[in-house]
């Protein structure tokens, strides 16, 4: 089992967030979790878990549409919840279980 701590929304060219909102930030975070995943020989489907944690719940549905580009069925359980803050200001951060 691997445990992937929560990703923030940096770039790791820049580390800065991506210009935009919480569509590009969600992307974001998504691509830095499939970077990890795979330098472990991995995919995001041997994903089995996420949470996402976003600074506020009116984005879930953007954040959503974004999400769903990135996982196919079966689809790894989720959890998402509003937090008051999130580091650095981040608008989501995305932490995941995965199997290999």
């Amino acid at each position: 089992m691997y445990f992937l701590s929560g990703q923030l929304p940096i770039d790791p060219a820049t580390g800065a967030f991506p210009d935009g909102g919480i569509k590009e930030q969600t992307r974001q975070s998504l691509l830095n979790a499939k970077a990890i995943l795979e330098s472990e020989g991995l995919s995001l489907n041997n994903v089995v878990k996420t949470t996402v944690l976003l600074s506020d719940i009116a984005n879930f549905g953007p954040m959503n549409e974004v999400y769903a580009e990135f996982f196919e069925q079966p689809f790894p359980g989720r959890s998402a919840f509003a937090v008051r803050d999130l580091p650095k200001g981040a608008l989501v951060e995305i932490e995941m279980i995965a199997v290999g």
